[in-house]
């Protein structure tokens, strides 16, 4: 116990120290050890991580481990347990250099079966998401929270900042464009923390069947939902920088399109462009690489925008998808897959029947509205 109580109080100390460096207190849940540890210690625990679950620069399950924590199985969402594994890409079963069994959430595999939840006392959601609807960790953990209300087996979620989380905006989705791109009827930037959406999937009823699982948030210290939040780790391969990370809830809607949002190269989701673009002023050519896979128009040079070297700007933003297909001329610009990451099938036609960005956001006042309400029932931070 002498020697558990040491390692706590070192792990602590080097979150402080952290904190202190950078000139801000804010410690995610994972560094409140002293809350959750008691609630996992003598019991087999599963986790479900990726290689943002740090605390320093330390892994979750390192520490655990260390701590003497029983981990027996561990759950990796897309992009899988180091983060480095193309977007789309399925992901087999994994064996790691390690005492627990590795289990990929991602594929035809989405969602943990009874027997996958066999042996497991409890399980631990530690994951960095970035707060839009169709980033997949969101997806991820409420199949976990489903499997564990089907199992009894409870939840404990690791909160950690969302760099998005200052705003909401965009279209709340209708269930009939359901995925797992968009499984819940929230807006494209939903404002909230993981676990302040776990909170909300549990108490509005959306897991299978309206079960609710045995759910305890551990929450951030020191953060609110006015500050920005700078990620010590990329969130995932074409997530490298905090400009990205804020352009991403916009450009992600050229997925949708004939447009490239940069995979392959060193900038993605901060340019975007087509071989056949009429502004010629800004070129990219992709590459496949590791985390980028097989992008599109691989070798193939491509014009476009590009917002490389700007700095962050917190807000959600239609003119850019608006300008490349009024430019681009075509009616093959939109594919099938932009009605998933709309969550809805009247932006695509808005876009094209010529509306303006201010336009098509008056038609989600009424709906954005009724979600903040709803949201604030959930909120853990002002």
């Amino acid at each position: 116990m002498q020697k558990t109580l040491i390692l706590v109080v070192a792990v602590l100390s080097a979150c402080l120290n952290t904190a202190q460096q950078k000139k801000q207190a804010l410690l995610p849940g994972a560094c409140q050890i002293k809350d959750y540890l008691p609630l996992i210690e003598g019991r087999k625990v599963g986790l479900c991580v990726n290689h943002t679950a740090v605390i320093n620069n330390t892994h979750l399950s390192d520490t655990l481990i260390t701590l003497g924590v029983a981990i027996v199985k561990v759950f990796t969402p897309e992009h899988g347990f180091k983060g480095t594994v193309s977007d789309g890409v399925a992901i087999g079963y994994q064996k790691d250099q390690a005492t627990f069994e590795l289990i990929s959430l991602y594929g035809k595999n989405k969602k943990p079966t009874s027997k996958q939840m066999g042996g497991v006392d409890v399980m631990v959601f530690d994951i960095q998401d970035v707060g839009t609807r169709f980033y997949t960790y969101i997806s991820t953990m409420h199949y976990v929270m489903e499997a564990c209300a089907e199992n009894e087996v409870p939840i404990i979620v690791l909160d950690r900042p969302n760099p998005n989380g200052s705003y909401t905006d965009g279209p709340v989705l209708d269930t009939a464009y359901r995925s797992f791109v968009g499984m819940h009827p929230i807006p494209i930037i939903h404002g909230l923390t993981i676990g302040e959406l776990a909170q909300m999937i549990n108490g509005e009823g959306w897991l299978n069947n309206g079960i609710q699982c045995d759910l305890i948030v551990i929450p951030v210290k020191n953060w609110d939902h006015t500050n920005t939040y700078s990620l010590p780790v990329r969130p995932s391969p074409n997530l490298p920088n905090d400009l990205s990370i804020s352009l991403y809830p916009s450009l992600c809607l050229f997925e949708g399109t004939i447009m490239s949002v940069g995979r392959g190269t060193n900038y993605p989701f901060q340019q975007v462009g087509h071989p056949n673009y009429p502004d010629t002023s800004h070129t990219f050519t992709p590459k496949s690489r590791e985390g980028a896979k097989w992008p599109p128009y691989e070798n193939e040079k491509c014009f476009g925008i590009s917002r490389i070297g700007q700095n962050p700007e917190y807000q959600f933003s239609l003119n850019p998808i608006i300008d490349a297909y009024q430019k681009m001329k075509t009616d093959s610009f939109f594919n099938s897959y932009f009605e998933k990451l709309a969550g809805n099938s009247q932006l695509r036609k808005q876009i094209e029947s010529g509306m303006t960005e201010v336009e098509i956001k008056n038609t989600w006042v009424e709906e954005l509205e009724a979600y903040k309400k709803k949201r604030a029932k959930y909120l853990l931070y002002d």
